[in-house]
């Protein structure tokens, strides 16, 4: 069998794999807070002909002769750049305007790290994620180490027009007294190497070996961006860029289609020299 036709079915499989990323990006172009992917591609295996020579004093050095065995996708990273903010006017929705990711406590126990800012208060005084996760923080102020703690705002029924500052700070004001309270303050998650996190779905993501430990710091801080009130983060998908690369994913697909059928086409006459 000829290389060319094992070459082409790699980048067959390359191309396939890069328009389903382009695919996903595009159908979350209006998910709140995604981050898109890209695809890169690397050379394959090669098989040395000859190997290089070093000159002599008669003759010159000669380059190595090597054909290559086709292409594979050596990774799918995220795109982790910030996106614009998405104005909604509802003071418990918060844009993380830099760096960072709040960290939500599921029912069983578990952490999870988001960018989706959209949270409520239950009738508890838990402050809550759209999925309905507890989001997490200081209470009633970031300590050093941070420790991880419900947001559960005490006496909850007593506060009227709760809000959340640039810093994270929690504030209310007391029905009873009439003042405004620090109720407490959120801890945004900052990591070494964000792009190393786990994308889990629902605009969650887990930490995992080379994103490194989350450290916790108050919001506005050298390492994380400040809150935003009232708004979400944008999907940063880029439509023009997406389509562009459609049609070069498409075109690298037609490519190599038609390298196998230019095979076929020579292992066809190889047979027929019997005849």
């Amino acid at each position: 069998m000829i290389r060319s036709l094992f070459s082409a079915v790699s980048g067959l499989k390359g191309h396939q794999t890069m328009l389903d990323v382009i695919g996903n990006n595009i159908s979350n172009v209006n998910t709140v807070s995604f981050k898109s992917s890209r695809v890169i591609f690397s050379d394959l295996y090669y098989q040395t002909l000859s190997n290089a020579t070093a000159p002599t004093a008669t003759s010159g050095g000669t380059n190595p002769t090597q054909i290559g065995y086709g292409s594979l996708v050596s990774s799918v990273d995220v795109v982790n750049t910030r996106s614009s903010f998405q104005q909604t006017s509802r003071s418990l929705d918060m844009y993380i305007s830099g760096e960072g990711y709040f960290a939500v406590r599921n029912a069983v126990g578990g952490i999870s790290y988001t960018r989706l800012g959209a949270f409520s208060f239950d009738p508890n005084g838990n402050l809550l994620d759209s999925s309905g996760n507890i989001l997490q923080g200081q209470i009633p102020a970031l300590a050093t180490p941070p420790v991880l703690q419900n947001i559960t705002i005490a006496n909850f029924a007593n506060y009227t027009t709760v809000s959340i500052q640039e810093d994270g700070t929690i504030t209310g004001l007391n029905t009873t007294t009439g003042t405004i309270d620090s109720l407490g303050q959120l801890a945004i998650a900052v990591f070494q190497n964000p792009d190393g996190l786990l994308q889990s779905g629902t605009s969650y993501y887990e930490e995992t070996y080379n994103s490194g430990a989350p450290a916790f710091v108050a919001a506005g801080s050298a390492s994380a961006g400040a809150l935003v009130s009232g708004g979400l983060e944008m999907s940063n998908v880029d439509l023009s860029k997406e389509f562009t690369d459609m049609i070069i994913a498409q075109r690298g697909f037609q490519a190599n289609a038609r390298v196998i059928t230019t095979s076929d086409q020579v292992l066809e006459e190889l047979v027929n020299l019997k005849r």
